[in-house]
């Protein structure tokens, strides 16, 4: 009894040495900690920001990926998920097209805590009811959500000592609604190349549809129309993403005026804009991709997207 006493205390011990060298081993899943972004700053991790007073009680995580060959002049890509808010793993689905191509990834987490539901999100807190918008309801643009995106590009710039002019934009389902509004919203903003990957429905370029489908009644209906098809917008989408009943997708009669399901209404949004441009003669530089056999899958969008925006 003695020698099985005594080798059960040498199993319980190695077996605790096991799980100690294992946890130490184990990269940040549920032992993440902060960060504090420098200069010699490399791999992946996230940060806490609440530098954008407006949202100073709006402590954000920012998850990252520097790649081991970066620069001041690296390029930095801004990565909006989808209504899981799963930045982390977003910014994952990014790392191996990060080191491929070499650049920085900045995925900001919009949580549920401080931005609830789809108003705060996917419409960008314009108005305190996206779908029901009016003047007396009219956030102040300190509010909306999109004002948070520039000072966060410049915090990290600050940070890490970058020097780019501009930066890059991808989002892929609720985060390609936030990212293809942005880029209407905040149409002077500092962004570059703009990928909006398989969004469930759009904010369409026209004055006689009312927010959040069209601009009627929106601080849209006084944006530059030139201006804005001059953005490098790509809209990216699966020709396998046709699944009307795909969850979480709206359904009503605004919506279903753009299709069915995911697929039709991004053809939909870009042949509409396309239209708009043409018949006012103004230069259109919207793309739009269509990736074939793949469905709303972000990992695949995620790279594809890289593949367009680094190519």
């Amino acid at each position: 009894m003695k020698n099985l006493a005594s080798a059960a205390s040498i199993i319980l011990v190695l077996f605790i040495s096991f799980f100690l060298m294992t946890c130490a081993d184990v990269s940040n899943s549920f032992l993440d900690e902060p960060e504090i972004l420098t200069e010699n700053t490399v791999g992946e991790g996230f940060f806490k920001y609440s530098g954008y007073a407006p949202f100073a009680n709006k402590v954000m995580n920012v998850y990252y990926y520097i790649p081991a060959n970066t620069n001041s002049n690296t390029s930095i890509l801004f990565v909006f998920h989808g209504t899981g808010r799963n930045a982390k793993d977003y910014r994952d689905a990014m790392i191996s097209k990060a080191t491929q191509h070499n650049f920085i990834v900045i995925t900001p987490e919009f949580s549920v805590a401080n931005f609830p539901d789809g108003d705060s999100f996917n419409l960008g807190n314009v108005f305190i009811d996206g779908d029901n918008p009016s003047a007396s309801t009219l956030n102040p643009e300190s509010e909306w959500t999109f004002s948070v995106i520039e000072p966060l590009f410049d915090f990290v710039k600050q940070s890490i000592h970058n020097t780019s002019e501009k930066y890059h934009i991808f989002g892929h389902s609720a985060g390609a609604q936030f990212a293809h509004r942005f880029v209407m919203f905040k149409t002077n903003a500092r962004f570059d190349k703009v990928v909006a990957s398989a969004s469930g429905w759009y904010t369409v370029p026209g004055f006689t549809i009312s927010f959040p489908y069209g601009y009627k009644d929106s601080p849209l209906e006084t944006i530059s129309l030139s201006n804005l098809f001059q953005k490098k917008l790509m809209i990216q989408i699966g020709d396998l993403d046709n699944d009307p009943n795909s969850s979480g997708l709206r359904h009503n009669q605004f919506a279903d005026a753009q299709g069915l399901h995911r697929f039709d209404r991004a053809v939909y949004f870009f042949d509409e804009a396309s239209e708009i441009a043409d018949s006012n003669k103004l230069q259109f530089q919207w793309q739009l991709y269509i990736n074939k056999g793949v469905d709303h899958n972000y990992v695949i969008a995620s790279k594809n997207a890289a593949d367009l925006i680094f190519k």
